[in-house]
Formats: C-alpha cells, structure tokens, sequence
C-alpha cells in the first residue's frame, strides 16, 4: 500500500487513490456483466471511503467496501461489509480483500 494512502487525508477527507478506483471499478464491471450488481455509489468522508454495491438501486447496499487508513497500521485499512453489517473480509491490501468476491466463495440470496 502506498504511504499516501496511510497518512492523514488531506483536506480533511479520505477518498480513494486512482489505483484503488480501477481495482473496484473492474470488479464492479465483471459482476456487472455476470447480472450479479446494478449500481454503485462512492462516498469520502473525515475518517473514510466506502464504495458501496447494490443490487437494485433503490434497496440498501449489498457490500461496501471500506477504506480506512486510521486503522492500516492495526487491522488493516480495507474492509469488506455485507448487507447486515458483518465483517466479511479486513486486511491490509486492497486485492487481498476483493478476493472474497472470487466465483465460488459466496453467492447472492434473493
């Protein structure tokens, strides 16, 4: 992970680095094309950036993907949530946490 991306945000906000967006943004285009996502929204805020997945736009997100630098030296700046909330993966890099989006280790329920 890059040292900017640990540091203190600057102007007070954190948001992802152009790297970090094309990781998503790929990942976001494969479950697009598999049916699996239909939209996405980005917010950066004081203490972190959260990109978060719907499967339908007006519902609540089905996974956010949250960066938060205060905790990189600890757990680990990346999280994955599920929609009730939950911790489905935390680690330090980016590609290791997309990793739980891999075919085969998790499905959507209807």
């Amino acid at each position: 992970m890059a040292l900017e991306s640990q540091s203190a945000p600057v102007g007070g906000v954190v948001f992802f680095e152009r790297r970090e967006l094309d990781q998503l943004m790929r990942l976001y285009g494969r479950m697009v094309a598999a049916g699996e996502w239909r939209d996405y929204g980005i917010a950066g805020l004081s203490d972190h950036a959260v990109f978060s997945i719907f499967r339908h736009t007006a519902e609540a997100p089905l996974y956010r993907v949250e960066k938060r630098p205060a905790l990189a030296r600890k757990q680990g700046a990346w999280a994955v949530h599920g929609q009730g909330g939950q911790i489905l993966k935390r680690g330090h890099e980016l590609a290791q946490v997309l990793r739980v989006f891999e075919k085969g280790k998790f499905s959507v329920v209807d």
